[in-house]
């Protein structure tokens, strides 16, 4: 009969493959911890395992020197004492800038639809599409000879009505004419130039003339065309500076004043941002979307932008200085955001929170004490309450 097993042999068997997994994950772990934790450093030296791990080259030799200084009996560190060694340094104080994004359409500096003063038949086109004109430049003319007849007509009367004055002067010194005469005389005199003054602004209306000085738009009617005063022929449009249209929310509202400087950027064209100053400003915030509207002027002096293109502007609105930190520096727990701070070269946990960030810095709000420093590498190693020793940042 066989002998039974023994009862000791399977639990050691297994035993065996776990032991080996720790040795192996110590032994991965090790090293990086060594050189991505600098708070294990003065564990392992004081285990006897640093200088091994330096000699590998796992560990920089000017970190292993660090971590003997701040070791019991070692010496100080760059800030003394032997606890956990950390990087740490003021933080600064920064402006606090608060940028406001907005979507605007533009338009001309002076825009003018044009239309004839009177109805008629178009009989010249004196500009083309795209033409830049200035102030008071024929762009069409309408059949005026009707026109025309009705101001040689009106030249007729007034001097007739002038002869009849002349003549009842020339009278009235035999006494042979009455007051009453020269009244009607004078009445007919009167409304004789005036009729040919509208004639003559009749005559004036069939010509179109540009009111300011700037860009044909496209032309819809035609030499031949019947036109009115209701029908537009073109469209002058002054460019050489744009008014952007936008709006900025109302908690900016105060803030928002003439000569503000602004930062235009074409949709069309990324990257090519233009400066501009605000004109305008609208007297009351629209209550259905909390929003203020503003103008702005951008200029455009080589003509590479039109009216109706879109722009993303951008305005920035400074604000009190408050404290800034590296981003390394923020840490999270299940309160929300907190620094590590040393105070009497001991770790404090120092809520905290944040304002804006910036590429190099983050703005906070904290209860920051004069002398604080704020950790920024060995934060893994800290708890509150703990011995810290600084050392020297690395170049």
């Amino acid at each position: 009969m066989a002998a039974p097993p023994n009862e000791g042999t399977g639990p050691r068997m297994k035993l065996v493959p776990q032991l080996v997994a720790i040795v192996v994950i110590v032994a991965i772990a090790t090293p990086l911890a060594a050189r991505f934790v600098p708070g294990t450093r003065p564990w392992l030296d004081s285990a006897g395992l640093l200088a091994p791990l330096t000699a590998l080259g796992v560990v920089p030799a000017d970190a292993a020197e660090a971590s003997a200084t701040a070791r019991p009996g070692g010496g100080q560190g760059a800030g003394g004492g032997g606890g956990v060694q950390v990087i740490a340094a003021e933080p600064e104080r920064r402006v606090l800038s608060n940028v406001i994004d907005a979507i605007g359409s533009a338009r001309g500096a002076q825009s003018v639809d044009l239309s004839f003063g009177v109805t008629g038949r178009i009989t010249a086109l004196r500009v083309a599409p795209g033409n830049r004109v200035e102030a008071g430049a024929v762009l069409a003319e309408l059949d005026a000879r009707t026109a025309q007849l009705l101001v040689e007509r009106a030249r007729l009367v007034l001097a007739d009505a002038q002869r009849t004055i002349d003549r009842l002067a020339q009278l009235a010194q035999s006494g042979t004419t009455t007051s009453l005469q020269q009244q009607d005389a004078e009445l007919a005199l009167r409304t004789a130039e005036l009729g040919l003054q509208s004639a003559e602004q009749d005559l004036e209306d069939h010509i179109l003339t540009a009111p300011v000085s700037g860009y044909v738009g496209l032309i819809e009617p035609q030499i031949g065309d019947l036109v009115t005063s209701t029908t537009t022929i073109t469209r002058i449009e002054d460019r050489s500076n744009l008014i952007v249209d936008f709006r900025v929310p109302e908690r900016v509202a105060a803030q928002v004043s003439p000569g503000a400087v602004i930062s235009a950027t074409p949709i069309s064209t990324p990257g090519h941002a233009i400066e501009g100053r605000v004109i305008a400003v609208d007297n009351r915030v629209d209550e259905a979307s909390r929003t203020l509207r503003v103008q702005a002027s951008i200029a455009n002096t080589d003509d590479r932008l039109r009216a109706g293109m879109a722009f993303r502007i951008s305005m920035e609105f400074t604000g009190a200085e408050v404290p800034a930190v590296s981003p390394l520096a923020i840490q999270w727990g299940d309160g929300g955001a907190f620094v590590w701070v040393v105070r009497a070269a001991k770790a404090t946990r120092l809520p905290i929170r944040i304002l804006q960030r910036n590429a190099d810095a983050v703005l906070i709000e904290a209860e920051l004490l004069p002398g604080d420093l704020v950790v920024t590498e060995g934060v893994q190693a800290l708890r509150p309450g703990a011995e810290v020793s600084i050392a020297a940042p690395r170049s």
